[in-house]
């Protein structure tokens, strides 16, 4: 093994004057031993445990026998420990087992972020029968078609009433699929079946193992949906193997078996209930579980609980910052935050006003086979993409030149794609193994799965999986989410990224959040700007349009600038705070089809001004904007 090997693997025989001589000659190597250090003490945990051949429910059971009465959910102030949680979990597996369903096979569960969603997943997976997340937000189509597009045998739902009439709504399009409701008395509805009753009338004995014989690491034991922002949404396979990449994630920044995580994300969403959740069973720690985030209830909560890691998705943070100032803002015990989408223009307030030690903003896709992580505390970074990490990390990633509009890699005159240089920026893709390379991604969607690979991309035969996200790399090799491909829009020739204006505007102190769109002008080539605004409270819009335009002009090139703005009473988000602008986009800048205040750039007054039909009619026709 050379010098360098040494090093970075942390092996002994190379100390003192020659770690310095390597920083002075890679200064961003240290970096890459911290990653490679922590990753190989977590991954040492779940390799272990899948030399052993366990499942997650392996892990749970052990769990159960090593601590019993330890806290394994704290829910609405309420201690739900491992035996009690296990205890429940038998007695879903004792009345599944009644239904003959084959290992593999799957059970739908679409329940609210409540411990009943715990123990009916791990129940399921102690018959080693797969269970599709269900968004418990989504009705009508979209909700139909999760149901038949993950194949599933039951559907089994959560106490809220939403929920309900929701199912109930399509009821007749799923008349073929038994439906178990928890927490109501549906004795005298013939299309639904009393969960409670018939879980009351079952014994909670452990199940044995061999009930799930058959269970491979290949065997899904999940699906999880895609969030359904464009499109509907699609069942993405969970299989045993990729739960221990999930749960590798909380391993990887620390988290152990002493440790208390806070989680308010929904527990359908793979932050919450992949890594969360997961991780949790892995370290055998605690989950401190909220059904909805509240910004009010938040610190409160974390300071109660003794909280250690607390889980993040999108926006949340930016709700937080939006409180009025407390003494008592950076008093907690919290190592660590980690999750993905806090954006650039927010992380240092939020890391600085709450003392927040360390931000663990991480990279993946809930489709890929790995991911990675910002370890070193990097502002705005979400992780690494360096040769060294390339060549001992188990599946390389890099970051390659590519087209922002149409998607497409640009490839040289040889046919084959070419890497961005540091500074620059492209689409991250990540090697799949070849004996992987077979493997599904998407349940029953043979286009979407195939849309995800790239092939021959640097050698004929080589097969990588394209993650569809435009990546910044800097000097230092660590990268930074820059949008979505397809969010990105072309301006007067120019490529805009959507997330880079948003952070430019959301700098505006009057600015709570900003959410950036191209719309169609007729006569124009590409898309005009334009930004959906949500404005701090108690802000006048008059007094404000004036500083929008000149802080759009001094930190923006001009194509950037967005030409419209539209302020909104409130964001629209998702359930797990993913802006959404899909129905922005269809209404465009039409007064006759927004109610919002609308207003137009005016680049010869220097201004923004009301956008009314007269105006808009204007644009149209000369369309020389």
């Amino acid at each position: 093994m050379n010098p360098m090997d040494k090093v970075l693997l942390g092996t002994a025989g190379v100390v003192g004057t020659s770690v310095l001589a390597w920083r002075t000659l890679f200064p961003w190597i240290g970096d890459d031993i911290i990653f490679l250090k922590k990753s190989n003490e977590a991954r040492a945990i779940t390799d272990k445990h899948m030399a052993d051949g366990k499942t997650i429910v392996d892990l749970f059971e052990e769990d159960v026998l090593r601590t019993p009465k330890k806290s394994f959910i704290i829910f609405e102030d309420r201690s739900f420990t491992y035996e009690l949680v296990n205890d429940q979990a038998n007695r879903v597996a004792s009345l599944a087992s009644q239904w003959g369903l084959k290992v593999g096979e799957t059970v739908a569960i679409m329940i609210g972020n409540e411990p009943s969603f715990v123990w009916t997943y791990l129940g399921l997976q102690k018959l080693g029968i797969a269970v599709a997340f269900i968004n418990y937000n989504i009705k009508k189509k979209a909700l139909v078609h999760s149901l038949r597009s993950c194949e599933a045998k039951v559907l089994i739902i959560g106490k809220d009433n939403e929920i309900f009439l929701a199912v109930d709504e399509i009821r007749n399009e799923i008349s073929e699929t038994p439906v178990y409701v928890q927490g109501k008395d549906v004795e005298h509805k013939g299309d639904y079946l009393p969960w409670d009753d018939l879980l009351l009338a079952v014994l909670p004995a452990q199940v044995t193992k061999a009930a799930r014989e058959g269970v491979t690491y290949e065997t899904p034991s999940c699906f999880i949906f895609t969030s359904g922002t464009t499109g509907l949404p699609k069942p993405v396979i969970i299989r045993h193997r990729k739960v221990f990449v999930f749960a590798t994630a909380l391993l990887l920044i620390g988290v152990r078996e002493r440790d208390i995580l806070y989680t308010t994300p929904p527990l359908y969403h793979t932050m919450a209930g992949g890594l969360g959740l997961m991780g949790t069973i892995t370290a055998g720690s605690t989950m401190i579980l909220r059904r909805t985030f509240s910004a009010r209830h938040f610190w409160e909560d974390v300071r109660t609980n003794d909280v250690t890691y607390i889980q993040y998705v999108g926006e949340m943070f930016r709700y937080l910052l939006a409180l009025p100032q407390h003494p008592l803002d950076g008093v907690h015990k919290v190592k660590a935050v980690v999750g993905n989408g806090l954006r650039q223009d927010i992380w240092e307030k939020f890391q600085t006003r709450f003392k927040i030690p360390m931000i663990c903003e991480a990279f993946g896709a809930t489709e890929g086979i790995t991911s990675t992580m910002n370890l070193s505390n990097r502002v705005g970074s979400c992780g690494r993409v360096s040769p060294i990490l390339n060549r001992y990390d188990r599946v390389p990633k890099y970051i390659i030149e590519v087209d922002p509009i149409t998607g497409d890699p640009v490839r040289d005159k040889d046919g084959f794609c070419k890497q961005v240089k540091r500074g620059g920026s492209g689409l991250i893709i990540m090697g799949i193994p070849k004996a992987y390379q077979d493997l599904k991604f998407y349940q029953g969607d043979r286009e979407m799965n195939e849309k995800r690979v790239l092939r021959n991309v640097f050698v004929d035969g080589d097969v990588y999986f394209n993650f569809g996200d435009l990546i910044r790399l800097d000097n230092d090799y660590f990268i930074y989410f820059l949008d979505r491909l397809g969010d990105t829009y072309r301006w007067k020739g120019e490529n805009v990224s959507t997330c880079e204006v948003a952070n430019v505007l959301s700098g505006l102190d009057c600015i709570q959040d900003a959410n950036v769109y191209g719309v169609q002008v007729p006569g124009t080539e590409g898309r005009a700007g334009m930004a959906a605004l949500h404005l701090r409270e108690g802000v006048n819009i008059s007094e404000i349009l004036e500083d929008i335009y000149k802080h759009c002009s001094e930190n923006l090139p001009g194509y950037a600038q967005p030409l419209f703005l539209r302020f909104l009473k409130y964001m629209n988000v998702t359930a797990t705070f993913k802006q959404m602008k899909g129905d922005f986009v269809k209404e465009g800048f039409n007064p006759s089809l927004i109610t919002d205040p609308l207003y137009y750039r005016d680049d010869s007054r220097k201004n923004y001004f009301q956008l009314t039909q007269e105006i808009y009619d204007q644009i149209r026709m000369k369309s020389k904007l």
